[in-house]
């Protein structure tokens, strides 16, 4: 199968963005397009039925499958564990896909979360191929948790760790999802404006994010900078949200912001 292919549609199954499948004479494309269309049994019953020739590919499946339909017993997922780790002992890119999904069966699918497993697996798949897309996609996630798994109350400890990941992370779009987290994460321990800004910031200059998402990112770089006193950087900000998001109900805010920062720039203090 299409390795291409095979990583939507896992993508798509675990909630991140991908495209259309079409034009592959293998049924695995058929059988996972069943799980991303909530599915499961019938895509476990193609599976059954042969669908699925080559015999790592058809056990990559069944386990994509079991883990799109939770919850899991606990002796189903360590058999999917066991199969997982057979499955990530290679180098191809199929190996690497189990390794990251192995990692995913220790954050979310046990009864209690593993997350220094979790967190091991990721970073040894990291270490193993750090180029291959699933080694990317487990550093976003090593992030996450390093950001809000239990454990000692540091935020500065915290973002200070998840902030070394980004420079790891070649996938642009994977890299400005990890700065905006750790950015959300930072207004919600009310750290330093400028320490947020410049995740916001490294996530615009980016770029890609659309509708609410997109609208969302400029508004906050424009409040924040004009907190900060960055007079200029929140006016070109909040002129950019009145040219991309015309129809935004936000525009009467905005509007009044420039005014406000019209006084600014004039010496005038505002209430």
């Amino acid at each position: 199968m299409n390795v291409g292919c095979r990583r939507w549609l896992v993508i798509a199954v675990f909630n991140l963005t991908g495209a259309t499948l079409s034009g592959e004479r293998d049924q695995l494309p058929a059988v996972l397009n069943l799980v991303v269309g909530n599915q499961s049994k019938e895509a476990a019953a193609m599976l059954a039925a042969g669908a699925v020739a080559d015999a790592r590919e058809r056990e990559l499946a069944r386990a994509i499958v079991a883990m799109a339909a939770p919850p899991l017993s606990e002796q189903r997922v360590t058999e999917l564990g066991k199969a997982l780790e057979v499955l990530a002992d290679g180098r191809d890119d199929l190996a690497a896909e189990a390794h990251y999904l192995r990692a995913r069966l220790f954050q979310l699918h046990q009864s209690e979360p593993d997350w220094d497993r979790a967190s091991a697996w990721y970073r040894m798949l990291a270490e193993r191929q750090p180029e291959n897309h699933w080694a990317q996609l487990g550093l976003v996630k090593l992030g996450l948790i390093l950001l809000h798994a239990p454990g000692p109350d540091d935020a500065t400890a915290r973002i200070s760790a998840a902030a070394a990941l980004p420079p790891r992370i070649r996938e642009a779009e994977l890299r400005r999802d990890l700065h905006l987290q750790i950015a959300w994460a930072g207004l919600a321990w009310e750290r330093p404006r400028a320490e947020v800004l410049r995740h916001l910031l490294a996530a615009d200059e980016i770029g890609g994010l659309i509708g609410i998402s997109g609208e969302d990112l400029v508004m906050q770089i424009a409040e924040l900078s004009l907190r900060e006193g960055q007079t200029a950087q929140a006016r070109r900000y909040f002129e950019r949200f009145l040219r991309e998001f015309r129809t935004s109900p936000r525009n009467f805010n905005v509007r009044q912001r420039l005014a406000e920062l019209e006084l600014l720039e004039q010496g005038v203090r505002t209430p």
